[in-house]
């Protein structure tokens, strides 16, 4: 159930000559998202594309909050761990659930464990 990724739809040199557009021509725009629309009709992308690449940018230059490149490659590379560790915890939360109810169930019914590991009935009045 993993998302497949596609190859990215726009060239990196591309990617990089928007954000440093957009870095050079921010000042001369009365906004953000005049400046994006200005430069990603001239670029060829959509203007959400390229705040996309501008806010990542500003992320891995530690001018934003939120995960750099570096950050999401770590996680998305420790996926698999995670995903075998939770399973390997949801056995064990079976597992010590059933022994609960075993032992519960032993105390209950009044059977014992001896030293040899074999059972014998105790019987103890149920009040």
């Amino acid at each position: 159930m993993s998302k497949r990724r596609f190859a990215s739809a726009y060239p990196a040199e591309l990617r990089e000559g928007g954000i440093l557009l957009f870095r050079e021509t921010r000042a001369d725009c009365t906004s953000d998202t005049t400046a994006f629309r200005a430069i990603a009709l001239k670029l060829g992308c959509s203007p959400d594309s390229l705040r996309a690449w501008c806010q990542q940018a500003e992320r891995d230059t530690g001018q934003r909050a939120g995960l750099t490149r570096a950050e999401k490659g770590r996680a998305k590379a420790s996926e698999p761990e995670v995903r075998e560790l939770r399973t390997a915890n949801e056995i064990l939360k079976k597992a010590s659930a059933y022994l609960a109810i075993d032992v519960l169930a032993r105390k209950i019914a009044g059977w014992r464990v001896s030293a040899s590991m074999t059972t014998a009935l105790v019987a103890l009045p149920l009040h």
